[in-house]
């Protein structure tokens, strides 16, 4: 998750895409060049990225098709952050509150990302331990 952000009231996607953009490249110091969105973007008025809505045909590379199938990869990451990063659901109170939840929602996924991947590696190394240990018993008794 590269950017988490809560903007108050209700804003339609479109005006919110122009934001995010700029929290992105704040965040890492690279500007994007293709944004990849669903369809209620249409109407956002941005030219600096390239933004390709879902079901767009005109102009679709098989770059372009590989993007937005990756963005409907990333759609359930939402929807788990909703349900298991307590996203849905906010106690905190105010403005402050909400951006105070967002933020630890995608830390809170962050790291839980980098412990399973430090779990997976774990066993790895555990396992190839015991390898070398089964190796080196079996070709001790011989």
């Amino acid at each position: 998750m590269v950017g988490m952000m809560a903007l108050p009231g209700n804003p339609y996607d479109g005006h919110t895409l122009g934001k995010a953009i700029d929290q992105v490249a704040r965040l890492t110091g690279i500007e994007p060049e293709r944004c990849y969105v669903d369809r209620g973007y249409r109407g956002h008025k941005l030219d600096s990225p390239a933004v390709f809505i879902s079901g767009q045909r005109r102009g679709v590379t098989p770059t372009i098709k590989r993007g937005l199938k990756r963005r409907s990869a990333c759609e359930p990451v939402i929807g788990h952050m909703k349900e298991d990063g307590r996203l849905g659901r906010n106690f905190l109170k105010d403005v402050l509150g909400d951006r105070i939840n967002a933020l630890l929602a995608g830390a809170g996924f962050n790291l839980r990302q980098i412990l399973r991947k430090l779990r997976s590696f774990l066993l790895k190394i555990l396992i190839r331990l015991r390898f070398q240990f089964v190796v080196q018993q079996h070709c001790m008794s011989f």
